[in-house]
């Protein structure tokens, strides 16, 4: 088991890094409110040492998601690109047009599909299921759909999941995301395929924002991923080896949280080793 470096801030280790690849939910907003000591840290990185490039699980295009931020109170001088998993997923969207696809996911989602030529249907008229969440993630689970996933299972349609989160903080409560769809399914013998974090499209189009920004050629060793999800986030960076501080109070609550209040080195480790995974620097809150 590989302890990460504590550190206080971002502050630290900001002179090692020439882009930021940073997370959105959990380290610089909850869905109900922006945390203004991550954004600030942002806001400085941008404006004295380079771009902060935000990478991001939500399943819409990433520039239908530039309103929610600002909404949310992110000041639009803490990041200098966005990339989704929406942007990723619309490419394995339009190889499949025009279906039919069974669509799973809120109405708020629908940008995903724009300009697609995509047609829809029910599940058993369907060629493949695209998965961005649950139609009301305030109430429904997995479970919900479980009779319906196990009959296109049995067909052998392919899931397209625009969103591999499993679960994101609403506010003080969890909700699922489109992963935890994707995890039934493929439990039930389904075939999955996704775009977003931990897998590598993504970060293909991440790591172009950063080199159109630079004006040449990213040294992935002075890349810094930032994130709390260790499944998507932690393991994505180190698939693509490229250095990583875990947030470690995101997603996981208080599970890294020693007696004194601050971050244990040791409990955020196990949390890593818990999905096989390893993170150069922790520290419980995103701040300078």
């Amino acid at each position: 088991m590989t302890t990460p470096q504590s550190i206080a801030g971002l502050g630290e280790i900001a002179d090692a890094y020439d882009v930021l690849l940073c997370d959105v939910w959990g380290v610089i907003h909850n869905g109900r409110e922006s945390f203004p000591a991550a954004c600030a840290a942002l806001q400085r990185y941008a404006g004295t040492r380079g771009p902060v490039v935000l990478i991001s699980n939500s399943p819409r295009p990433s520039v239908h998601v530039h309103e929610q931020l600002a909404m949310l109170g992110v000041p639009r001088a803490a990041w200098t690109a966005f990339v989704s998993s929406g942007d990723a997923t619309r490419v394995l969207l339009a190889e499949r047009a025009p279906g039919p696809a069974w669509a799973i996911g809120p109405d708020r989602d629908w940008p995903l599909y724009e300009g697609l030529g995509l047609d829809f249907t029910d599940p058993e008229a369907a060629a493949f299921i695209s998965c961005t969440g649950p139609v009301d993630d305030e109430r429904e689970t997995p479970e919900n759909y479980r009779e319906r996933l196990a009959a296109c299972a049995v067909r052998g349609l392919e899931m397209i999941c625009a969103n591999p989160d499993k679960v994101v903080q609403r506010g003080d409560r969890l909700v699922y995301c489109g992963g935890a769809l994707a995890d039934l399914y493929a439990g039930l013998g389904g075939p999955v395929l996704m775009a977003g974090k931990p897998y590598a499209p993504i970060y293909g189009l991440a790591l172009a924002e950063a080199e159109a920004l630079l004006g040449g050629p990213v040294d992935r060793a002075r890349v810094l991923c930032i994130g709390d999800g260790v499944a998507t986030d932690v393991r994505g960076s180190m698939d693509q080896r490229l250095d990583c501080l875990f947030i470690a109070a995101g997603i996981h609550g208080d599970k890294a949280v020693g007696a004194d209040g601050r971050l244990d080195p040791a409990r955020a480790a196990a949390l890593l080793a818990h999905e096989d995974a390893k993170a150069r620097f922790a520290t419980l809150a995103l701040t300078w």
